[in-house]
C-alpha cells in the first residue's frame, strides 16, 4: 500500500493540491530494502544542496531521515520512497516571500527489473537541470510522444546533437569495456555517481553526439529505482542489452553497501 505523508502527519489534501497548483519544489527518489539505501548520504546531500537553491532554507538531514523512517512497511519489503521538498504556503503572485518547506514523503511499490530500454532521441532540455526539480512536464511529454511512437522512454540531446541524459535517467555508453558518460547540461544522478566510483574498468566523460551512437556495444540507463537498466535501441541503432560488462555494472551497483535510514 502506498502512503503518503506531510512533516509526518497524514497527508492533508489541499496542502497536497498547493503542490499541483505552484509546481515549484525539489524531491529526490531512492529505493529502501529492509530499511536501508544505497547512496542514502548522496541523496541528502542532493535535498540539502537543492533546498538552498530554490528556498535558500537549510534542510534538517536527521528530521529527513526520521520522515522516510515513518514511512517505510514494518516487513522490510523493497519501496520507492520519494522526498519531496516544497511550501505549501507560497504563492504564485510572491514566490520570492520567505518560504517555510514541507517535506512531502510518499512510498510505491518497487518494481521488478524492467524490460530493456528502446528509446527515441529528442532535443530538450529541462529547465535549471543540475537541480532535481518537480517541473516535470517537457519531460512527461516528450515520454509520452516517444511512447506513442512506439518506442519506451526518449534520450535527451542537446541543440548540437550531443546526448545529455535520459527523461528521468542518466545514461551511459560502453565501448568494448571502456565505459563513457556524456558531457552536457544534466542532473548529478545518485545511481551514476555510485556507479562510477564502484567500475573498475575504464572510463571517461565526453561529449557524445547522437549521430555517432552506432560504435558503441551497449548502453544502459541508471536511476535509484531500477539501478542499471540496460538500453535495447537508440532510434534505428540496435544495442545489445546482454553485453558481458553490463552484468559486470550491475553486479558492481549490487555490491555497493547500503546506509541505513
Amino acid at each position: 500500500m502506498a502512503e503518503i505523508e506531510i512533516d509526518g502527519a497524514p497527508a492533508d489534501p489541499a496542502r497536497v493540491a498547493a503542490l499541483g497548483l505552484l509546481n515549484y519544489g525539489h524531491f529526490t527518489t531512492m529505493r529502501v530494502e529492509a530499511g536501508r539505501v544505497r547512496g542514502l548520504t548522496l541523496h541528502l546531500d542532493r535535498l540539502v544542496r537543492d533546498c538552498r537553491t530554490l528556498f535558500a532554507v537549510e534542510l534538517d538531514r536527521t528530521v529527513v531521515r526520521e520522515r522516510i523512517r515513518a514511512v517505510l512497511p514494518a516487513d522490510g519489503a523493497p519501496v520507492i520512497v520519494r522526498v519531496t521538498v516544497y511550501d505549501p504556503a507560497l504563492g504564485l503572485e510572491r514566490p520570492a516571500a520567505p518560504a517555510a518547506p514541507a517535506l512531502l514523503v510518499t512510498t510505491r511499490p518497487a518494481a521488478a527489473a524492467p524490460a530493456p530500454l528502446r528509446v527515441r532521441t529528442v532535443v530538450h532540455r529541462r529547465e535549471l537541470p543540475e537541480v532535481k526539480h518537480v517541473g516535470l512536464f517537457g519531460l512527461v511529454h516528450q515520454r509520452r510522444q516517444a511512447q506513442l511512437a512506439g518506442y519506451d522512454d526518449a534520450l535527451l540531446v542537446d541543440p548540437e546533437g550531443r546526448v545529455t541524459e535520459g527523461a528521468t535517467w542518466n545514461v551511459g555508453f560502453l565501448d568494448e569495456d571502456k565505459l563513457l558518460w556524456p558531457q552536457g547540461p544534466s542532473l548529478p544522478g545518485t545511481t551514476e555517481a555510485l556507479l562510477s566510483g564502484a567500475y573498475r574498468g575504464p572510463q571517461s566523460r565526453e561529449p557524445l553526439p547522437a549521430a555517432e551512437l552506432g560504435r558503441f556495444g551497449a548502453a544502459f540507463a541508471v536511476n535509484a529505482g531500477v539501478g542499471v537498466r540496460p538500453l535495447a535501441a537508440v532510434d534505428g541503432t540496435v544495442l545489445d542489452p546482454f553485453h558481458p560488462v553490463l552484468a559486470e555494472l550491475s553486479a558492481a551497483y549490487l555490491g555497493i553497501a547500503a546506509e541505513a535510514v
